[in-house]
């Protein structure tokens, strides 16, 4: 299956466009949520290098923000580049679960292949086996109680143009779980 960026830009834009003025764009080197200034009518979610999982992964941290977040540049949220210590890199994975999850539900929509990231390659090594655990942990609560109304709004979208079958249910995660047996 055919995974294009510009596919997303399109879904994204026939979904949230008119009534959240938001534009998804293809960026360089760093992802970023950039809010509608004199520079730019509307707010812009701009994603890394054309990468299909960025996009993604950038669409979710805005299914999450609220009114007063999408005012302010990246959210307003905290972020640290790689290289972390371990002190902040659990912060950083601590503030990625709820994202992370419905990425990975952005990906079963999308028929993608999931992967956690704890994205730091130049810093203290990831207790990645936690940090699976606690998102899949996460889709299992979206799964049982709803997924964020625009998260669910873009898995719909996904799951239309990609031909996937609706409702998600745990069991669309389990052959992903399995790929993490400690989880």
């Amino acid at each position: 299956m055919k995974h294009d960026y510009q596919d997303l830009i399109t879904l994204f834009e026939q979904c949230f466009y008119q009534t959240f003025n938001t534009r998804l764009v293809k960026g360089g080197d760093e992802p970023l949520y950039l809010p509608a200034s004199e520079q730019c009518s509307n707010h812009q979610i701009i994603f890394a290098h054309g990468f299909f999982a960025s996009a993604l992964h950038e669409i979710s941290h805005w299914c999450l923000a609220g009114d007063a977040r999408r005012l302010l540049e990246d959210f307003g949220y905290w972020y640290l580049p790689d290289g972390r210590n371990a002190e902040q890199q659990k912060r950083f994975e601590q503030v990625e679960i709820k994202p992370q999850a419905i990425e990975w539900a952005f990906c079963v929509a999308s028929g993608k292949r999931f992967s956690v990231s704890a994205d730091n390659l130049n810093g203290v090594e990831a207790d990645t086996v936690n940090f699976k655990r606690a998102v899949y942990q996460q889709v299992n609560i979206y799964i049982e109680q709803g997924f964020p109304v625009r998260a669910q709004t873009f898995i719909e979208a996904l799951a239309n143009f990609y031909q996937v079958p609706l409702p998600l249910k745990l069991e669309h995660f389990l052959s992903e779980k399995e790929l993490y047996e400690h989880i």
